[in-house]
């Protein structure tokens, strides 16, 4: 498991951030494929949300799993996350994976997915 990409630049703003964002290797990896104003739309929600409680862009969906909420141009994009506040100056919030959802509830399989990784970056951390 690679941390592939740490999204968090030096503007002013940052400063007011709440959280740090890294994404993981698959994470990554979908934002690439996406036609570039899709995933600049992506990005400008997250961003939102380090700057601000935006229960819009940024949602709890299981005891652990978070998302990150993005409608554009009719597609539902979700990149699914979670908490690592081991150090109480520098919170992370790591981005495990995205999918484009059809529904309007998450699939299980894509929260198990994101629990799995959660697991195995916390695991691998001890090691």
């Amino acid at each position: 498991m690679k941390l592939i990409f740490n999204f968090n630049s030096e503007d002013a703003d940052f400063e007011n951030s709440k959280f740090k964002v890294v994404f993981l290797e698959d994470a990554f990896v979908f934002l690439k494929g996406l036609p570039v104003k899709h995933a600049q739309k992506i990005l400008q929600g997250i961003r939102k949300s380090q700057l601000g409680n935006d229960s819009v862009f940024f949602k709890k969906i299981d005891s652990d799993i978070w998302e990150f909420r993005t409608l554009y141009q009719g597609l539902q994009y979700r990149l699914l996350a979670f908490w690592d506040k081991r150090d109480k100056n520098n919170t992370l919030v790591i981005v495990t994976h995205g999918f484009i959802k059809k529904q309007s509830k998450v699939p299980d399989l894509q929260i198990k997915r994101a629990i799995t990784i959660r697991l195995l970056y916390f695991k691998n951390l001890t090691q």
